[in-house]
């Protein structure tokens, strides 16, 4: 980004997942193979997240080919696994966690962006149980090698237990109900550091609280869930929030938890996600943002993102 990047941090818009047969013809060309959809994909957004680390354990393989398939400067988010947020509910995590950063989690080397851990509707907020689940996640690359080796049989023999170099790690936490809008939430989130993700959909909570260093947001479509898309009103108003946030601001308008403003910082990382996937929305929608950001920001970066589609 040049000169310009010491204006603000980075920001990353895209899209979750890159897989989808409704895309195929509309946002993908029609005769692509579909082995070269993310690297379609990748040329256009600056990160995407992966899904598939949501619903099951992946392989070493997997996330080689991902990041073979990618730009030097690209990041992915990881979603965290659903069997520790959905199913165990936090609850007796130790093992799971080193299953998940032993499936090849590790392998994404520097394109290994924040890790996003996405709870359900009907999970209550618990101070108690949230920060022990703090505790237990690792806060950087070797930590988290220390951890994957504690692995159980579930991964042995498909596992990575390496890294390039030691890197801080970063992570989101996306919640559903209402009992987490209070300021006792907001700080537990600060004192560790991790994002709160503001989330944009029909009947959840729509927080803006800046907890950590960096903002994560995922747009899942304000009027139908996961289905619709975002007029250039909305994208205009979701720009000056990503602006705001990359300045090291408070977004305008914002809905907050807690009254405590997080401090004023020289800049902010801002990754962005739309996952309103279900009418072919979202690419659209991730290459308007980029055009508008990339205007209030004078970033050629961005522009060259979205000139790439």
């Amino acid at each position: 980004m040049g000169e310009q990047s010491k204006r603000y941090g980075e920001v990353r818009i895209g899209i979750s997942g890159w897989r989808y047969k409704g895309w195929r013809g509309v946002f993908y060309p029609k005769d692509l193979p579909q082995r070269r959809e993310l690297e379609y994909a990748a040329a256009i957004f600056g990160s995407i997240e992966i899904n598939g680390t949501f619903y099951s354990l992946q392989r070493p393989a997997s996330f080689a080919r991902w990041a073979e398939a990618t730009p030097e400067e690209f990041a992915f988010a990881v979603k965290g696994s659903r069997y520790i947020t959905h199913m165990l509910r936090l609850t007796k995590i130790r093992k799971p966690l080193a299953n998940f950063f032993a499936s090849g989690v590790l392998r994404l080397g520097r394109k290994l962006g924040p890790i996003l851990w996405q709870f359900p509707p009907q999970f209550r907020f618990n101070a108690e149980k949230i920060a022990a689940f703090f505790e237990l996640l690792p806060r950087d690359l070797n930590a988290a090698c220390a951890l994957a080796r504690r692995h159980d049989k579930r991964v042995s023999g498909r596992s990575w237990l390496r890294v390039d170099e030691n890197r801080p790690l970063r992570y989101a936490m996306e919640v559903r109900h209402p009992s987490f809008v209070c300021a006792e939430f907001v700080s537990l989130l600060r004192r560790y550091g991790i994002a709160l993700v503001c989330t944009d959909a029909v009947s959840w909570p729509r927080l803006m609280d800046v907890t950590a260093d960096f903002v994560y947001c995922r747009l899942h479509g304000s009027e139908q869930l996961y289905a619709s898309g975002y007029d250039g009103e909305a994208l205009d108003e979701w720009a000056a929030c990503v602006t705001a946030w990359a300045r090291g601001w408070d977004a305008p308008n914002g809905e907050f938890a807690s009254r405590d403003r997080a401090a004023k910082r020289a800049k902010r990382d801002v990754y962005v996600y739309f996952d309103n996937d279900a009418k072919v929305r979202a690419p659209a929608d991730a290459q308007g943002l980029i055009e508008r950001v990339a205007k209030l920001l004078h970033t050629p970066l961005l522009r060259r993102m979205s000139a790439a589609s």
